[in-house]
Parts: C-alpha cells; sequence; structure tokens
C-alpha cells in the first residue's frame, strides 16, 4: 500500500492512482513489489528537523528515504521538502511538477538498491531517474 500525508504544507496536486501504479512498475522493473510505502510532504524546518534527529545531518535536502524492505519487497517512509523541491527545481530551470516527480521516484530506487553517494553512482542513479520518469511519460 502506498500512502501520501502531508504535515505543515499543502498536499501536491498528486494524481495518486497513477503515481501509485507508476511506483510500482518501477519497482517491479528491478524484481522488486511494493510493501508499505509511506509519502510524506514536509517544508525545510521539518526536513531539517528529521535530518537532525535521525541522520546526524545539519542541512536541508530534498528527501529522506528510510528503508525497511525486506527481501523482494519494498517498503519505507519517504520525507520530501516541498520547499527544496521547489527551489531544487528554480535552479536547475525544471518545473516543480517534472522536479517533484523526479524526488518521488529517487526514493523508490533507493528502496530498490540504487545509492547515489559513492564513486559513479550519482550518474547511476540520475540513469535509473531518467529511465523511470520515461516509463510515465510513455505511460510504462
Amino acid at each position: 500500500m502506498i500512502s501520501y500525508n502531508a504535515e505543515g504544507v499543502k498536499m501536491p496536486a498528486i494524481k495518486r492512482r497513477e503515481n501509485s501504479a507508476w511506483v510500482k512498475a518501477v519497482a517491479a522493473s528491478y524484481g522488486k513489489k511494493v510493501g508499505e510505502i509511506a509519502y510524506i510532504f514536509v517544508n525545510d524546518k521539518k526536513i531539517l528537523d528529521v535530518n537532525r534527529q535521525y541522520l546526524q545531518h545539519d542541512y536541508y535536502t530534498d528527501i529522506i528515504t528510510f528503508d525497511y524492505t525486506d527481501d523482494d519487497t519494498i517498503s519505507g517512509d519517504l520525507f520530501i521538502s516541498l520547499d527544496t523541491v521547489r527551489s531544487n527545481a528554480e535552479q536547475i530551470g525544471t518545473t516543480y511538477e517534472q522536479e517533484l516527480r523526479r524526488v518521488i521516484i529517487h526514493g523508490i530506487l533507493h528502496l530498490c538498491g540504487i545509492n547515489d553517494k559513492g564513486p559513479g553512482e550519482r550518474e547511476k542513479m540520475e540513469a535509473a531517474e531518467d529511465k523511470a520518469l520515461n516509463m510515465i511519460i510513455n505511460g510504462r
């Protein structure tokens, strides 16, 4: 089950049924099933609080993914700062909606086992994001 929650922000205009089907299709492309996924949309203050409390990081970020995956069933809590998504979209010259889609699937790709911190991993993550975004644009 995929749930969508907003804390301290207005819920973004997401077509939940379409988004959930897309998330399941992306997970399936990595041989994974979807268990319990919770999207929690927050503001910068909340994402900073979460980052400090649970990760001991003192900075803003667009997404924090808590991974509860068990074998081939992905599960997790995905905190997304809509403030950071908006500012990132402006900085890179894309729309808020496109950047939000990228961040939404970024967390799922982490749950599928794709990392982005080590050497060469960022490029792999970006390629995986592009592939996943093409799935929704081209109707899976």
